[in-house]
């Protein structure tokens, strides 16, 4: 029954893509972040579900004039530099034949990224693209919320599979939508609606809790002292803040905190030493090799060449070092020059609905964005997670807004009369003011 439902709404939506292609990037973005196929499916689990998806979108794309330059930011500027980067190193990977599976999985993802940014060109459809990512992870993090309750915190929440198959990878997903649920919250007007989101953004933070992941406790740390900096009622805000941490916390099992504590003793942790072994790899790698080593160099013959412990051989656990190892110093600068971009465009959002109630949604977008990129970037220093669909879509959220605002702000110059009828200077210095926007 549920490969059937599935199945009808792949190909239903997939079919409706062909007119409106927009819907077929929200059921790519569905099917690529949540994999419902592979956790709830049986005969649909092999299907390539996302692909049927992705070609209905393309060729929707072709023929739609619904549709934008996804190149107009800085950061998908230097997302697209980032990709023909990536497709310079892939002949000099050290393992060529190994690597092409897992390039033509990010260049899949890359590509409905700027089909994506292309496609978003009304806040609805903005709203809707949130609102799937957010729910696609945060059913994970209802459910565990859940578990975790029921079972006291006594045993681990794992992931569905995918990208977010580990417990580590499922809790740093779940800490990026927590902001994205506080943002949807903030433009509800109905109570429960308000009520229901904030009982989900609980369950979450109690799932990233019970997955045990040491990387995911850090980045709720960092998150929670980012938030309260910038929230407006700082009292109120960090003793609510305290009070959900301390009920969670304390409600743990003291195995929990044994496992906790070794954040500390990461001398005697045997899988903190092989990250850090593999770290020093990846940088031995990147001084001795310009492109990097490719995909795929996490074995024995790479450590023995580069790692200071050849025989701990241990994937690079940080999205810093994995870029660092596969694709050089220059692959790194600038994937971290995309997320300075996304940064910037989510600031942007903030400096521009300042004393603008009318946009007063994108300086909450911006601050939510803010918040979920700390989540990625302090999680994803413990995970190999720069090739996950998610922060990528945060980055698309960011440039996205900043188009419509613009976009906003030029249809309402345009609407004004020509200066000579206006009727005062005032006037005429709104609307100057607004053009430079």
């Amino acid at each position: 029954m549920r490969d059937l439902l599935l199945l009808s709404i792949v190909c239903g939506g997939s079919l409706y893509a062909l007119r409106h292609p927009w819907v077929g990037m929200l059921i790519w973005t569905w099917i690529s972040v949540m994999n419902p196929h592979q956790e709830w499916g049986y005969a649909t689990a092999s299907m390539p579900l996302a692909l049927i998806a992705a070609i209905a979108t393309l060729v929707g794309l072709l023929f739609t004039k619904e549709r934008r330059n996804p190149l107009d930011r800085p950061a998908s500027q230097a997302l697209l530099a980032l990709v023909v980067w990536i497709c310079i190193t892939l002949p000099f990977s050290i393992y060529f034949d190994l690597s092409l599976s897992l390039f033509e999985r990010s260049m899949k993802i890359f590509l409905m990224v700027f089909v994506t940014i292309a496609l978003i060109d009304s806040r609805k459809k903005l709203d809707l693209f949130i609102w799937v990512c957010a729910i696609s992870i945060g059913i994970y993090g209802i459910k565990g919320g859940i578990f975790t309750v029921t079972t006291g915190g006594n045993y681990r929440v794992w992931g569905p599979g995918g990208f977010i198959g580990g417990n580590n990878e499922i809790a740093v997903a779940i800490i990026m939508v927590i902001p994205l649920f506080r943002y949807l919250q903030l433009q509800q007007s109905n109570v429960w609606m308000r009520r229901a989101l904030l009982v989900v953004m609980v369950l979450c933070a109690v799932t990233a809790i019970g997955t045990y992941s040491r990387g995911a406790l850090l980045a709720i740390f960092a998150m929670a002292a980012f938030l309260w900096l910038k929230s407006r009622g700082k009292l109120l805000g960090g003793v609510l803040i305290v009070l959900v941490g301390v009920v969670v916390l304390t409600s743990m099992p003291e195995h929990w905190w044994d496992r906790m504590r070794t954040i500390q003793d990461y001398q005697e942790d045997d899988s903190a030493l092989g990250r850090l072994n593999a770290w020093h790899m990846a940088w031995n790698l990147a001084w001795d090799r310009l492109f990097g080593g490719g995909f795929m160099i996490y074995k024995y013959e790479v450590f023995l060449q580069y790692a200071p412990e050849p025989d701990r051989v241990h994937a690079a656990h940080s999205i810093y070092f994995q870029i660092m190892g596969e694709h050089g110093f220059v692959g790194l600068a600038l994937f971290l020059l995309v997320g300075a971009f996304t940064w910037y465009d989510a600031s942007r959002l903030i400096s521009m609905s300042k004393r603008r109630p009318e946009i007063a949604w994108a300086g909450d977008l911006g601050r939510m964005i803010h918040v979920s990129m700390i989540g990625f970037g302090v999680g994803g220093a413990f995970l190999s997670l720069a090739y996950f669909d998610l922060p990528y879509n945060i980055m698309v959220m960011a440039v996205s807004a900043v188009w419509l605002v613009r976009h906003l702000a030029a249809s309402q110059v345009a609407a004004m009369p020509p200066p000579h009828a206006l009727g005062s200077q005032g006037q005429v210095a709104g609307a100057q003011s607004l053009r430079h926007r």
